[in-house]
């Protein structure tokens, strides 16, 4: 018997590709007023007070116990501290499409990382449809492939390369524990709020010439749309995902948030889809879909 889709899942999906396309964009934009440790120190405080809101409306807000605190306290100092605050540091200095280049190496770490610890069986289909996907990435970015050997970058990459292990380990240990989430909502609250006291240290302790008066009112916008689209939203989503399909799945959807980032390049910043970007975008979706196609598949949970 067919089984009929699940469209709040789908939703979910599209939400993760679509926004996390576009957070490359407000990370830019926050970082050129403000200092990147403020940027996600911020954007998670936020993130947290909606949350905390949303619980108190519906009279879910309480204590989840030591246990469940230090299953939260993993993920978030893995996938915010270090995972988007890495990001947030290196898009300082790294070119977008090199840091996209970069990124896009996370669903590949995650179809490693979840082979090694039981996630998912060893699959030909899925390396190559995740090999397919980065090769599609690669394919936009060619040009710009030997900014990786700039010295001036290596600082940046070296941040990049710390936030992809970061986020790979961080969604993996999710994966294996998200099943026992009761409260998707009140868990993010917990994850919000210690990445906040974290990153806020961090803030005070690693930025240099702290002046408020500096800040652009674009770069708070961009903070603020982070933290209500890329870090309430988003990460809903992503867990919600991460309840009903395979890390793996739900990671190779950061292959679209390339195609995102040149869509918003060609709609803000009138920069030209070439042929090349249609080649790079055919193979992304086929990466994709041989990945993620398989009758009656079911994902492997612990």
């Amino acid at each position: 018997m067919n089984q009929s889709p699940d469209y709040k899942l789908l939703f979910c999906l599209i939400t993760v590709a679509i926004v996390w396309g576009t957070t490359f964009f407000g990370i830019r934009i926050a970082v050129e007023t403000i200092p990147p440790w403020f940027v996600t120190s911020i954007r998670q405080g936020i993130a947290a007070l909606i949350v905390f809101m949303i619980l108190l409306y519906k009279k879910e807000f309480v204590w989840i116990g030591w246990e469940n605190f230090k299953q939260q306290l993993i993920p978030s100092i893995l996938m915010i501290v270090i995972a988007n605050g890495f990001t947030t540091i290196a898009e300082q200095t790294l070119p977008s499409g090199l840091t996209s280049i970069l990124s896009a190496l996370s669903p590949l770490v995650i179809f490693i990382g979840s082979i090694i610890f039981g996630l998912q069986q060893p699959s030909l289909k899925g390396f190559v449809g995740v090999i397919i996907g980065f090769l599609g990435v690669l394919f936009i970015f060619r040009e710009g492939l030997g900014d990786i050997l700039d010295p001036n970058y290596m600082k940046g990459i070296l941040f990049i390369g710390m936030a992809i292990l970061g986020w790979a380990l961080g969604t993996i240990y999710s994966k294996k524990h998200v099943h026992k989430t009761t409260s998707i909502a009140l868990n993010l609250f917990y994850q919000f709020m210690i990445s906040t006291v974290i990153q806020l240290v961090l803030a005070f302790v690693f930025s240099e010439n702290i002046n408020v008066s500096l800040w652009s009112a674009t770069s708070i916008l961009a903070v603020i749309y982070l933290a209500v689209f890329g870090s309430v939203i988003a990460f809903f989503c992503y867990y919600y995902a991460l309840k009903r399909v395979s890390a793996v799945q739900v990671s190779i959807l950061s292959y679209f948030n390339t195609i995102i980032a040149v869509f918003l390049g060609w709609l803000l910043l009138n920069e030209v889809v070439t042929f090349d970007f249609i080649i790079a975008t055919s193979l992304i979706i086929t990466g994709v879909f041989i990945t993620n196609y398989k009758k009656n598949r079911k994902p492997i949970d612990d």
